[in-house]
């Protein structure tokens, strides 16, 4: 009697402790950003599917002047899903079965955990859900990565921001590391530096009229930023200053941070009559509650490293800006 009734109260136990894992996880998870476990057979992996997976989530990130991929793809078998992969931050689970489905779960066997489940009765089925659903999938995991990258960020020990906030009334989560280094009117440029280069933020504003919905948006951006770099940003030979690199156009999004129209310009810069260069994201975010142009911008200089996750890191910051209500 007595070691059955342990045996029950063993089961019921184990059915409790699983079903609470499933609804509120506390297990972390692992991984680097912007690194995605891929749970999918051989065979589907290195036929036709694993070429639209890698086509899809691969895919060089726009902006970067060397090739990186958006997401660094881990490949493993299904089987050991139940296993150690489960505690894995990003996962896509491709299935080739009766059942057909496509769903996207939060938190699912750990957190903060974003699995996206694909499956099917055919190949081409499976490559018809991974066509339909790559731009939704690319952007929730990228939204998860810029939350746990902020979460980190505010967990550590932050800058002390109030000249940003003097000067454009807003705030934002800086690291440490990053240092000031240059403050003007309306301008603050914050520097942090790595091995072999360094990383930038700047802040500046422009008028509202300065940049409109229109096809030459891109043209405009260009012509502020170059103004911006010939004034402040120049390097330590003589008469060189920044310029965004005119070999290549800028790619144009829009986006909204803060709830505020924005337009997002990823490209390269280059110093003008030197050999330094490297990748920017600039953000102008329309700021009609202050009848102006909120400029924030990251850029880096990192000749022998790669810079898909430097820049990410630049954009997450970025992203936690808050704006303060006038008083």
């Amino acid at each position: 009697m007595n070691k059955t009734l342990f045996l029950f109260s063993l089961v019921f136990s184990f059915l409790v402790s699983c079903d609470s894992k499933k609804d509120n996880p506390t297990i972390q998870t692992s991984g680097k950003t912007n690194e995605v476990a891929v749970i999918i057979d051989d065979q589907l992996w290195n036929g036709e599917v694993g070429d639209s997976v890698r086509n899809k989530f691969a895919s060089p990130v726009i902006g970067l002047p060397q090739e990186e991929p958006i997401f660094s793809l881990n490949q493993y078998p299904v089987k050991l899903l139940e296993g150690f992969m489960s505690n894995s931050r990003n996962i896509i689970v491709i299935k080739k079965e009766a059942k057909s489905q496509f769903r996207i779960e939060t938190n699912e066997y750990s957190s903060p955990q974003t699995v996206v489940h694909i499956s099917g009765k055919t190949v081409q089925e499976l490559l018809d859900t991974i066509q339909a659903n790559d731009s939704l999938i690319v952007d929730k995991i990228k939204k998860s990565e810029i939350k746990v990258l902020q979460q980190k960020i505010k967990s550590d020990s932050l800058v002390d921001s109030q000249k940003i906030t003097d000067a454009f009334k807003i705030k934002i989560d800086i690291p440490l590391r990053y240092r000031m280094v240059m403050i003007g009117k309306k301008f603050i440029w914050y520097k942090k530096e790595i091995t072999s280069g360094n990383m930038s933020l700047i802040f500046y504003q422009v008028p509202l009229s300065s940049i409109k919905n229109d096809n030459n948006i891109i043209n405009r951006i260009t012509k502020i930023r170059d103004s911006v770099g010939a004034r402040y940003i120049h390097g330590a030979v003589a008469k060189t200053r920044m310029i965004t690199e005119p070999a290549f156009s800028p790619y144009l999004l829009k986006t909204k941070i803060f709830g505020r129209e924005t337009f997002e310009t990823k490209g390269n810069w280059e110093l003008l009559h030197d050999f330094m260069n490297g990748p920017f994201i600039n953000y102008a975010i329309v700021d009609k509650p202050n009848n102006r142009i909120l400029m924030i911008e990251g850029f880096c200089y990192a000749p022998s490293k790669q810079k898909r996750d430097l820049m990410f890191e630049l954009e997450a910051i970025i992203k936690s800006v808050q704006f303060l209500k006038k008083k």
